[in-house]
């Protein structure tokens, strides 16, 4: 379950990439069970070949140390960090890997959460995995995000009641989506009380309009 700061990052960084001029694409699978990389980017350079770069993102000590496979298999390969986390293991971070540190806008009237500076670059390595292979796996990702944007723009009718009951119950406290401390499943639940409470008040009027003309046919009819 990803964590608000890495939500930002990711936004951050998804914004960074294109302003550079560069295609980027999120949780892609490495070729050659090399594993799955965070985020990856691809571009033309000068001399019309493709630079891959690719970017692992960290945002406690913990995560950083932990034993799951860096896909560091690019051209350039970084560490993606918040400033408070870059203090602590900069010295951990091998000689040919680069850093970006995050740092995020105190105002939220711009385009992104915040911005990187390069605090270490990285060294060109030659590219681990196949490069037709690895471009498969570009073209595979941006598929898969397509797909979500079009089911996104057909809006909630092409889920199914089962996932989208799924997908409410993890707006739970602990899960603050997107960092507002808004707990959606909780809203949905209250509303949907709410006009159940309106649809049988509504019910109840209509029952009691019923029941009086009956009650005054019947008077008018025993006069």
């Amino acid at each position: 379950m990803k964590t608000p700061l890495t939500t930002q990052m990711e936004e951050t960084l998804y914004y960074y990439i294109r302003e550079n001029g560069a295609v980027v694409v999120e949780e892609v699978t490495m070729p050659e069970e090399q594993g799955i990389v965070d985020t990856l980017s691809c571009h033309l350079n000068n001399q019309q070949q493709f630079e891959w770069r690719c970017y692992e993102l960290k945002v406690s000590k913990s995560d950083f140390r932990s034993n799951a496979k860096l896909s560091f298999i690019g051209h350039y390969n970084y560490f993606v960090l918040p400033e408070n986390l870059y203090t602590m293991v900069s010295e951990e971070i091998p000689s040919h890997i680069g850093a970006l540190v995050y740092h995020p806008y105190l105002s939220d009237d711009v385009g992104a959460p915040g911005f990187f500076t390069t605090e270490k670059k990285p060294k060109k390595q030659v590219l681990q995995v196949d490069e037709q292979e690895l471009l498969y796996r570009l073209i595979t990702s941006q598929a898969r995000e397509v797909n979500k944007a079009k089911q996104t723009a057909r809006g909630l009718r092409v889920f199914g009641t089962k996932q989208l009951y799924q997908e409410l119950k993890k707006r739970q406290p602990e899960y603050d989506l997107f960092g507002g401390g808004v707990n959606y499943y909780d809203r949905f639940i209250e509303e949907t009380q709410s006009q159940a409470v309106e649809v049988l008040k509504e019910e109840l009027e209509a029952t009691r309009s019923a029941y009086f003309q009956l009650e005054q046919r019947f008077l008018e009819e025993n006069e």
